[in-house]
């Protein structure tokens, strides 16, 4: 597969430490309120790479964390910790809090068929693990002690924007809101691994330390939840476009001066979702969540589908108008799969170019857009129904749109739906038509067709006789 670098910009093989095997790392919420569509369109887009790498013949091993402390309401090392500001918010516990909305994040990922990770770590269950890596990185010279608290040194790195987009005017105070002076830092660039008292005396969550009562910065969780579960060699780190920098930045630079060499050579970054107001979030107000998608009657898989029409190295532009038009094209998809006739053998062989079709989509830079369209040209061939069932469940270990479910309700849907005297009815319309083409009267026949579109009947004609269904 050839998948994008944000590390290196550009395309790239993907490849592994160990052959057949790709360890995967996800950087998890911060738990402190839902999460909004835009920060599911990454886990969504991650989660169809992971589909595709196992589809591919992978083994995959992910693991993801769950931020439930020490993440700051600025991405570097100012503000406040964003579960505290939940707590205070819902007059609750931290703990309360983060497993609230926890629960709520994967409810949401089931809605939008995101498989939970292999192993999924909650940040509170490693403190002893940051507190070893942290006395490490001192050992060694990376880290120094100021004002209470453990900063790591970027000075003492010889490159420290790795990823090419950001340079030390970046941090200038003023120039980058979530950029506020800290005195106890040797260089602007350093951040903290570990705060104490000296930070937020009102902090809930507070361990013991060699420097103290406090508690880790956000940083550190990630390199350590890494390193202790998948080991020394990453294959594939994967987060949102704002993640790069710092957070991803920092989690290089921590990582591999603990370990003593390189650690993850490929980087897969998903970009904003965006509205008219610019990139979503949270400290806008009120916000998209997948529950509010359903109060205004839309399938979360109407929103998997959007996010798959676009590449994710693409911003993409929200409006409920571009979300209708996706719900339509889902529906028509559904439509197409329930029409397809049930039984019968496929035919592999037949298949064949149409897997190499959506196969060779997904192995460049996971093109989801030349899936779908590998999807519909399945669906208009003119192969057997047998072998168009086949493909659709081929590719939606992938896609996972849930295409053959929905279908499925769909039937039965209609079933209970119409009535003993409509389905004779049309049943008798069909005989007719049957009759008149029997005869040569294309002209009844067409007539009869018609009248049977003026009930929402759909026919098709196949080997086996005249199947029909009622249009939704």
């Amino acid at each position: 597969m050839e998948l994008y670098n944000t590390l290196t910009q550009k395309k790239e093989p993907l490849l592994s430490h160990e052959p057949g095997k790709l360890r995967m790392y996800t950087c998890g919420p911060t738990v402190y309120h839902f999460a909004h569509i835009g920060n599911l369109r990454s886990y969504l887009m991650e989660d169809v790479l992971e589909k595709f790498l196992r589809y591919s013949g992978l083994e995959v091993q992910r693991v993801m964390n769950i931020t439930d402390v020490g993440h700051l309401s600025s991405d570097g090392d100012t503000g406040e910790d964003k579960m505290l500001k939940g707590a205070k918010r819902e007059h609750k516990t931290v703990m309360e809090i983060a497993q609230f909305y926890t629960d709520a994040f994967f409810a949401d990922c089931e809605k939008l068929h995101i498989r939970k990770p292999d192993t999924v770590v909650p940040a509170t269950s490693c403190v002893a693990d940051f507190i070893r890596m942290i006395e490490v990185l001192l050992e060694k010279g990376y880290a120094y002690l100021a004002g209470g608290n453990v900063y790591f040194d970027t000075s003492r790195l010889s490159t420290y924007y790795v990823f090419g987009n950001q340079n030390s005017e970046d941090l200038a105070i003023g120039v980058r809101d979530s950029v506020e002076e800290d005195e106890n830092k040797r260089n602007k660039a350093d951040f903290v691994l570990w705060f104490t008292k000296s930070k937020f005396d009102s902090q809930e969550l507070k361990w013991e330390s060699p420097w103290g009562l406090g508690y880790p910065g956000w940083h550190i969780e990630c390199s350590s939840i890494s390193v202790k579960y998948l080991g020394e060699y990453l294959d594939l780190h994967c987060g949102g476009i704002d993640n790069a920098f710092p957070h991803h930045t920092n989690e290089i630079a921590q990582s591999e001066s603990y370990l003593g060499h390189p650690w993850c050579p490929h980087w897969f970054h998903v970009l904003h979702l965006n509205d008219k107001r610019g990139k979503m979030s949270k400290s806008k107000g009120e916000f998209l969540t997948v529950s509010l998608l359903e109060e205004k009657g839309y399938d979360p898989l109407v929103y998997r589908m959007f996010n798959l029409q676009s590449h994710y190295r693409k911003p993409l532009l929200f409006s409920f108008e571009a979300l209708d038009n996706s719900a339509q094209a889902y529906r028509k998809l559904v439509s197409r799969v329930e029409a397809l006739t049930p039984g019968g053998e496929p035919d592999p062989q037949a298949a064949k170019p149409y897997r190499d079709e959506f196969f060779a989509a997904l192995s460049n830079d996971l093109n989801t857009s030349l899936g779908l369209t590998a999807l519909y040209n399945v669906l208009k061939s003119d192969l057997s129904d047998a072998t168009k069932r086949y493909l659709v469940e081929d590719f939606e270990q992938v896609l996972d749109l849930g295409l053959l479910e929905a279908a499925a309700k769909t039937e039965s849907g209609q079933a209970q739906e119409v009535s003993a005297d409509f389905a004779r009815q049309v049943e008798e319309l069909i005989a007719k038509r049957s009759e008149a083409r029997k005869n040569k009267d294309w002209a009844q026949a067409d007539a009869i067709r018609d009248e049977l579109q003026k009930m929402r009947v759909v026919l098709k004609d196949t080997p086996d006789g005249v199947t029909w269904q009622v249009e939704k």
